[in-house]
């Protein structure tokens, strides 16, 4: 019991000294630890082409991609000869993605920018993309308020977020519950999952929406080479590791993580399968 109140005392502590600049600061230094780019091309790089086939790109068409990590769509979209922007709050994420698109034989402008605050004029875009980077920007409203604005009229917009019920999902509720707590503006990553959720973010704006869910499968070797992994390469959970193993409770955190993961696996041997399930967003202004 003393363990978990010193723990719920940090967490006060964080929030009486949080203010929008230094959350997202602090989101910038979590997604550029450990290897995103690991991360991103093992279990979700196969959704970069999804949606850009969403969007039918056309060659030539001027886009963007928010939150694009190391470039998941991005990359696809120059692939199909899109004239490409992908923009980050985290740079040190650039790098990694400047290989992946030389590797691929593709040019990608790199840019350093908020998804609450775009760095682009009205109206500059042919495709607007986010797979699964948007929906962390703390608040909804403002983000899904910059992609209308830079959406050119006729334009289209695909994204990407995991749904509530996913595990991946699951999995951010226990982290989250276990740092320090976010300001109240703060809205849970999850519900850009929710269709609900995204038909309120666009009202008012010209952009006609389309819903569908699909999954990817994630596959380990076992549960715990799973956990070997996001603790040492995944940002969030490098984060919560390092904040609560001083305090000797990350290891009853891992075991919480390890119970979501279980709960959610569809193998029955000695595998590790669980699914990852995400809603399709698909605009047209």
């Amino acid at each position: 019991m003393q363990r978990r109140r010193s723990w719920k005392a940090t967490r006060r502590r964080a929030v009486d000294v949080s203010d929008l600049a230094e959350l997202k600061q602090r989101e910038r230094e979590t997604w550029a630890r450990g290897d995103y780019a690991a991360i991103a091309c093992d279990m979700f790089w196969e959704v970069g082409p999804r949606i850009v086939a969403r969007v039918a790109l056309r060659s030539g068409d001027r886009v963007l991609d928010i939150a694009c990590g190391t470039g998941n769509a991005a990359i696809r979209a120059a692939e199909a000869g899109g004239r490409v922007v992908g923009l980050d709050l985290t740079p040190e994420l650039f790098e990694a993605g400047e290989k992946l698109a030389s590797n691929a034989g593709v040019e990608v402008e790199w840019v350093e920018g908020d998804a609450e605050a775009l760095p682009f004029d009205d109206d500059s875009f042919d495709i607007v993309l986010s797979t699964f980077g948007c929906m962390f920007a703390p608040r909804h409203d403002r983000t899904a308020r910059e992609l209308a604005r830079v959406l050119r009229p006729g334009g289209r917009m695909g994204l990407t977020s995991w749904t509530p019920q996913s595990s991946l999902a699951d999995l951010m509720r226990a982290l989250l519950g276990a740092l320090p707590p976010t300001p109240d503006f703060v809205q849970p990553p999850p519900l850009w999952g929710s269709e609900q959720h995204v038909q309120t973010l666009f009202e008012g704006t010209a952009i006609e929406l389309e819903f569908a869910r699909e999954a990817i499968e994630f596959r380990f070797d076992s549960i715990e080479s799973a956990l070997e992994i996001y603790e040492t390469k995944w940002g969030p959970f490098i984060e919560a590791r390092e904040l609560l193993e001083p305090q000797g409770l990350w290891s009853e955190l891992r075991s919480h993580l390890g119970a979501v993961l279980e709960r959610h696996n569809l193998s029955s041997g000695f595998d590790l399968r669980f699914p990852g399930e995400y809603l399709v967003v698909v605009g047209r202004s």
